[in-house]
């Protein structure tokens, strides 16, 4: 699958999340896609604790050297892609279930519609790490309101499914655009990136 470069007038973010497809969702997926992912979510769950771990021992990483080992940076980009693609399905985005793949590299394979990328920075700056979660709190309380709104969507887009196959486009775009966000600011958060992250959904 091959990935297209950003839009013209598209925000330019070192961490890229997309979701490329738009085929027709089977009309029962909202009734069962999130138990069908249970198993995706059980294997997620044993990711993120050893992630949490990762995100620790990167900072120490970064205060010392400036730098993220390869293997760790390209752990959390996975455990982050993996979680994209597995949401995507839980929401009912898409009808295909997600691979039990997980491809550690910071670049995006482009085989499945949920895209996730990190463009790693040459160099940390040192210090940062301490103080990125201060930093990201304004995003952190714009995206609280946003997620009530998301959960809004979904609701609405559930009815809009099981009766037509089809999420209003707008509803789509707004719910792909807030989960966007919020990886963004997830990557910054978690010391994958040093460039802030944009308040937009796009």
């Amino acid at each position: 699958m091959s990935q297209p470069g950003p839009l013209p007038g598209a925000v330019v973010y070192p961490v890229t999340v997309d979701f490329q497809s738009d085929a027709p969702v089977k009309r029962w997926s909202p009734l069962v896609n999130w138990l069908l992912a249970i198993p995706h979510f059980v294997v997620l769950i044993g990711l993120i604790i050893v992630w949490y771990f990762v995100v620790l021992i990167s900072l120490f990483t970064i205060l010392f050297t400036k730098q993220i080992p390869d293997g760790l940076y390209n752990f959390a980009v996975m455990v982050l892609r993996y979680q994209w693609r597995v949401t995507s399905y839980a929401v009912f985005l898409r009808s295909d279930y997600p691979p039990f793949e997980f491809p550690a590299q910071a670049m995006d394979p482009g085989n499945d519609p949920a895209v996730l990328s990190v463009a790693r920075p040459t160099e940390y700056q040192r210090f940062m790490p301490l103080i990125k979660w201060l930093l990201a709190i304004p995003h952190f309380i714009v995206l609280y309101f946003l997620g009530i709104a998301a959960g809004v969507v979904v609701l609405i887009g559930f009815f809009a499914v099981l009766f037509t196959g089809k999420w209003p486009d707008g509803l789509r775009t707004f719910l792909i655009g807030y989960y966007r966000w919020s990886y963004r600011v997830t990557g910054y958060a978690t010391l994958l990136v040093d460039e802030y992250p944009p308040f937009s959904l796009e």
